[in-house]
């Protein structure tokens, strides 16, 4: 689970694609959140522990950085979430979310599949 400055840190380097913490503080900072260059380090820090964002070193003007990504776990997650469903409740499970899914319309259906990597 992650903590609310966490989640606005994840979907503001979403946003951006790839960053370094300076640039994230500042996406922030647009956003209206506050917060010290520190902190932002820190936390992208943390969620590349977490497995929730990837790094790369980089050189720039004073020496040394870290330019970050966000790792692609969604999919990971769904996939891991849907193996619990089978897991759990077995053939019943499987044709209750084969209805479900039924009734989605077409764009969520396909966005969907692409979060699942079927498209």
């Amino acid at each position: 689970m992650l903590g609310s400055l966490e989640s606005e840190v994840l979907l503001s380097l979403r946003r951006l694609g790839e960053a370094p913490a300076r640039d994230v503080r500042s996406q922030l900072e647009k956003q209206g959140t506050r917060v010290a260059y520190t902190t932002v380090a820190t936390i992208l820090s943390r969620l590349h522990d977490k497995g929730l964002v990837r790094r790369r070193r980089e050189t720039c003007r004073g020496g040394e950085r870290y330019v970050y990504r966000p790792a692609e776990v969604e999919r990971k997650y769904l996939i891991n979430l849907l193996k619990g469903v089978v897991a759990m409740f077995g053939p019943v499970g499987v044709v209750h979310l084969n209805e479900e899914i039924a009734k989605l319309n077409p764009s969520e259906e396909r966005a969907l599949r692409r979060r699942l990597g079927m498209e």
